[in-house]
């Protein structure tokens, strides 16, 4: 168990994901004392710890920050300013940190600033901490959010050198060379990407599909099994039709760059109803400038040639084929509900339908597997030669049953995913793929990160939009998050539809509502 005590709200999210990358199947318990000091709280409390606990006590009262980590006797301290008494290790820094509800009137944009800093000055400190206590160095160092590539992006775009991108990742948030070399890489291809696009004035469109035919271990998504649930599809359908055809009419005045079909598996739709959607869309929106149309028809026993040939009939020119493992073994386990076999016909099926842009998804890190498993399913998958390859590390989200039932699996938890992760990389190196996107989850394998690769002239710009926050998605169906970006004032709204298939069901009209009021009180492209 790890107790927290903490001073107060501020950077709870931060302390609470730096501190669980390091001790991820750890218990964290946070405590604010509302009155009392901390280490009055921390004294009364004592007899509920125990001397294998972590117990860390952050202060974040300014102007300076103290931190204190006890762990079987050993005691560490951090802080900023001075501190007396420091006897087993310490850090020292000095900030000029201005809190937002200080009476001189500062700028906003300084007071974000400096409260950056902080942050940033406040994770180093935990994590100087951590690393001290546990002898491990993470290899994205303290980031902690899921867009580590942003910050080279977002650099390279003030044209800062590479050098000086190198060492701001490396002070500011104490990143490895190689997840600094692998920011840059995915930067620099993400910025060729889209500056041949005109993604400023353009915006995309996700339409999500949230039944699957078997929910898999891992999953916690927005997605409901067709056994389960199958009686909504047609009700959830036409409710769909109804927010798209509003979509269509919405008043946008960019152009449409990308159409994404997500959710759970699109291809979990009767043939009849996955035509009769993508003709709506059809008659929906204008083609005129889309870029890539993709639909995931990630479960191959959901794919039929009759299927495929439809989805290349209505133009979409990427689909993704997912296996996850090429382990029969691990399907099974995991809920796949299909064979290795089914995922070989699927993929041969959507090549003699016509489609040359097929992406293929990955986990590492999967219950029970190890190298091997990863040199195999990379084997396996090198046959068929896919033009895109995305590698996720499996991050054990709290709604899966793989959390909830993790007694059930502990046994078969994974502990080679950074030499998996390492297999992957040299693979698609050796195998002519670039990547492209990076994206970080919550509670991942290792802290590490989870990879697209494509092959040159094959990547799935809707991931970079997305993942890059560039682009405007409107977004339609069960608990899709439309995100409206601003350009000029730097700033990103959302608007959620709720995630109930049956609230999404019966109450479109609000959800249709949301989006009208929103941008006609932004002006939002009218």
């Amino acid at each position: 168990m790890i107790y927290i005590y903490l001073s107060k709200d501020e950077f709870e999210y931060d302390i609470h994901s730096l501190v669980k990358a390091f001790y991820p199947n750890e218990q964290i318990k946070i405590i604010k004392p509302p009155d009392k000091s901390l280490d009055t709280v921390v004294s009364e409390e004592a007899d509920k710890r125990i001397t294998d606990d972590l117990t860390l006590t952050i202060d974040l009262r300014i102007p300076f920050l103290n931190l204190k980590a006890v762990k079987n006797g050993l005691e560490l301290y951090s802080s900023f300013g001075t501190k007396e008494n420091s006897t087993v290790h310490e850090v020292q820094d000095n900030i000029d940190y201005k809190e937002s509800g200080s009476s001189e009137a500062i700028d906003s944009e300084v007071v974000q600033l400096k409260t950056r800093q902080y942050r940033n000055q406040l994770k180093r400190a935990l994590y100087d901490c951590l690393s001290h206590i546990t002898g491990r160095q993470l290899p994205w160092g303290t980031l902690t959010g899921v867009r580590p590539t942003k910050i080279a992006y977002e650099k390279m775009e003030q044209n800062a050198s590479e050098e000086d991108i190198r060492q701001y990742m490396k002070e500011q948030y104490l990143c490895s060379e190689e997840k600094i070399d692998l920011s840059l890489k995915v930067a620099k291809r993400e910025i060729t990407l889209l500056n041949e696009i005109d993604y400023r004035n353009g915006y995309s469109i996700y339409i999500g599909i949230p039944f699957c035919p078997s929910t898999c271990l891992y999953c916690s998504f927005t997605s409901y099994s067709l056994e389960k649930s199958g009686a909504f599809v047609p009700l959830y359908l036409e409710a769909l039709y109804k927010e798209i055809t509003y979509a269509g009419i919405c008043g946008m005045k960019k152009r449409l760059t990308t159409i994404y079909i997500g959710g759970g598996t699109p291809t979990t739709l009767s043939e009849e109803e996955l035509d009769r959607l993508l003709t709506h869309i059809d008659h929906t929106f204008d083609f005129t400038y889309v870029e890539e149309y993709t639909v995931e028809a990630g479960r191959p026993d959901s794919i039929t040639a009759k299927k495929l040939k439809i989805l290349k009939d209505h133009g979409v020119t990427r689909i993704s084929i997912n296996p996850q493992t090429m382990s029969q073994k691990t399907l099974d386990l995991i809920g796949r509900k299909h064979t290795v076999n089914q995922v070989i016909e699927a993929f041969y099926a959507a090549r003699e339908a016509g489609h040359d842009n097929i992406n293929m998804d990955i986990i590492i890190g999967l219950p029970g597997e190890g190298k091997a498993d990863t040199a195999h399913t990379l084997a396996e998958i090198d046959k068929l030669k896919p033009d895109s390859l995305t590698v996720h590390t499996l991050a054990i989200k709290r709604a899966a049953r793989l959390n909830i039932q993790r007694e059930t699996y502990q046994d078969l938890v994974s502990f080679e995913a950074s030499d998996m992760l390492n297999l992957t990389s040299d693979y698609t190196k050796s195998s002519g793929y670039l990547p492209y996107y990076l994206y970080r989850q919550k509670n991942m394998a290792d802290n590490l990160e989870n990879i697209g690769y494509a092959r040159y002239g094959k990547e799935g710009l809707y991931n970079i939009l997305i993942m890059e926050e560039k682009q405007t998605i409107l977004a339609l169906g069960a608990g899709a998050l439309s995100k409206f970006i601003f350009h000029k004032e730097n700033r990103i709204e959302r608007v959620e539809n709720v995630k109930s298939l049956k609230d999404y069901i019966e109450r479109i009209d609000e959800m249709i509502e949301r989006k009208f009021n929103f941008l006609k009180d932004n002006s939002y492209g009218l």
